[in-house]
């Protein structure tokens, strides 16, 4: 049974907005959004690789990160190496390896096409148990595309973990969920946008936008199918 009651989790996430909106990992243009890598567009852009350079709030994401995969993740003492998805992955996956002690590797999208050829780089051994370590997921395409890298090395990917979900694609959750593979996040995007709009980042319009892409996400982008790409 986890150790992380609602209230704590609801702080944690709350925390996690606050420190990303703090260190400007978070951009929002509800009026020119930008485009997201599934070629969508999105009226929030956010960079967690921007955690890298500041070491305070890195130290603090990453144990509220750890502390989640401890509570989380089945037999999560069990894990025999933590992966991090190329690129945004890695230093994260480097930093929660170390602090749970394990092995760590790290996947590109296709193989690098010389020498080896290889995907993977680092151990991963044939049965081992391996969790996928992400900085963001917006619709979780990628967390497949590395699950079945980890598995066709003789792996097995169960679960994978990131610092921010979008929360708002619940068919994309459904099919990692029905490809045996539970996501889990410390906040998702509609903790950023209320720890954004209580600061007065957001005016009440920018807040509408956002609040109309999180309640409509489809709807929201069919709307915009001709914004320029940033």
């Amino acid at each position: 049974m986890s150790d992380l009651t609602k209230h704590d989790r609801a702080n944690r996430a709350q925390r996690t907005a606050e420190l990303l909106l703090q260190i400007q990992a978070v951009e929002f243009r509800p009026d020119q959004p930008f485009r997201l890598a599934s070629g969508k567009p999105s009226p929030v852009y956010m960079d967690c690789r921007r955690l890298i350079s500041f070491p305070a709030a890195r130290r603090e994401i990453n144990k509220f990160l750890a502390d989640l995969i401890i509570n989380d993740v089945p037999g999560s003492p069990a894990i025999d190496c933590i992966a991090g998805g190329e690129t945004a992955g890695i230093p994260f996956a480097a930093f929660i390896a170390d602090r749970l002690d394990k092995p760590m590797a790290y996947i590109r999208k296709q193989p690098k096409g010389y020498g080896r050829n290889a995907q993977i780089e680092g151990v991963i051994a044939p049965g081992s148990h391996v969790l996928l370590i992400e900085d963001l997921a917006t619709d979780g395409g990628s967390k497949l595309i590395f699950a079945r890298a980890i598995e066709k090395a003789g792996g097995y990917c169960r679960h994978t973990a990131v610092i921010v979900a979008y929360g708002i694609f619940p068919k994309k959750e459904q099919e990692l969920a029905a490809a045996g593979l539970t996501l889990h996040r410390l906040c998702e995007l509609h903790h950023i946008v209320d720890e954004a709009t209580s600061q007065g980042l957001l005016n009440s319009h920018e807040s509408r936008i956002m609040n109309s892409f999180i309640d409509s996400p489809q709807e929201w982008q069919q709307q915009h199918p001709n914004d320029e790409e940033n």
